[in-house]
């Protein structure tokens, strides 16, 4: 039987490559950015509290704690919905390409918020990452609203894990997921209303973007966000760190063989995607092993 590390290594690959697959689900389904989002919190926060239910997890917190999760809430939501505006706009390369930056935003917003000093290698790898995005830039420049719309879906997603960490290592997860998530239908449901997009088209939706919306919210948000967290458990953070840094790779492969020609890129993409992507990883290894000195 193999041991409780190299079932959780096999598992965490299985979450990263499902993480992989998000963009490809967000691609197929019709809808535009916004009601996509909306829909994937909404039935994301009904199969977490299922589990809540089942599980019996108390999910008493602090005011002023729960008024931070539903902020934070808000962010990961607007990370969402320009993760999947940018694909609508581009594609599921492009989008997946800026979104790894997403590891140096968070080496420069950590400073800012935190007030940790900058440390010189990842300034220097920033500038490589920056070379990457200029390759992308000049080869795909009929993308460029997906670019832009990438990077800043990288940005709140940085933004989003910074501020976030501090309430990972006190509540539970499951705590945690389910108010953000509320904290994001709450913005999103008041944006709708304040633009009259409660409509009965809104709620109109096909059968495949029901299946797609429900694999998406539970396979890929509720499941694959609780499961990470049990997994890391058994495995150190730079195995996690190295295995999450491939969800791009997953999903570039993923969405070359679900669309075909529509997502097969120019070489130049491709190089100015490996620069980001070793980038990525590089720093990954340096800083684990500085971390040890």
């Amino acid at each position: 039987m193999p041991s409780d590390n190299v079932k959780s290594y096999l598992h965490l690959h299985l979450i990263v490559f499902i993480w992989g697959f998000t963009a490809v689900l967000g691609a197929l389904i019709s809808l535009d950015a916004l009601p996509l989002v909306w829909y994937r919190m909404v039935l994301a926060v009904f199969f977490i509290l299922c589990y809540v239910l089942y599980n019996k997890v108390p999910l008493q917190i602090p005011k002023k704690i729960l008024l931070q999760l539903l902020f934070a809430g808000i962010v990961i939501a607007l990370h969402w919905f320009t993760f999947f505006r940018a694909i609508k706009v581009s594609n599921v390369s492009v989008t997946l390409a800026c979104l790894s930056t997403g590891a140096f935003f968070t080496s420069f917003l950590e400073p800012i918020l935190y007030g940790r000093k900058i440390i010189w290698y990842e300034v220097f790898f920033g500038v490589i990452v920056i070379v990457g995005l200029s390759i992308i830039f000049r080869v795909e420049s009929q993308y460029i609203e997906g670019i832009l719309l990438g990077l800043s879906s990288a940005f709140l997603s940085a933004l989003f894990s910074v501020y976030n960490s501090k309430f990972a290592k006190v509540y539970n997860p499951t705590l945690i997921s389910f108010y953000e998530l509320t904290g994001g239908i709450i913005f999103f449901s008041l944006l709708l209303l304040g633009t009259n997009s409660f409509s009965t088209s809104f709620f109109s939706i096909s059968a495949s973007d029901w299946m797609y919306l429900a694999i998406l919210s539970s396979l890929c948000t509720a499941y694959a966000f609780i499961a990470s967290v049990k997994v890391m458990r058994f495995l150190s953070p730079y195995t996690v760190m190295l295995t999450i840094n491939l969800e791009p790779i997953y999903g570039i492969i993923l969405a070359v063989l679900v669309f075909h020609e529509k997502e097969k890129m120019s070489p130049q993409f491709y190089l100015g995607a490996v620069i980001i992507l070793v980038t990525v990883i590089t720093n990954g290894i340096v800083k684990y092993y500085r971390s040890k000195d």
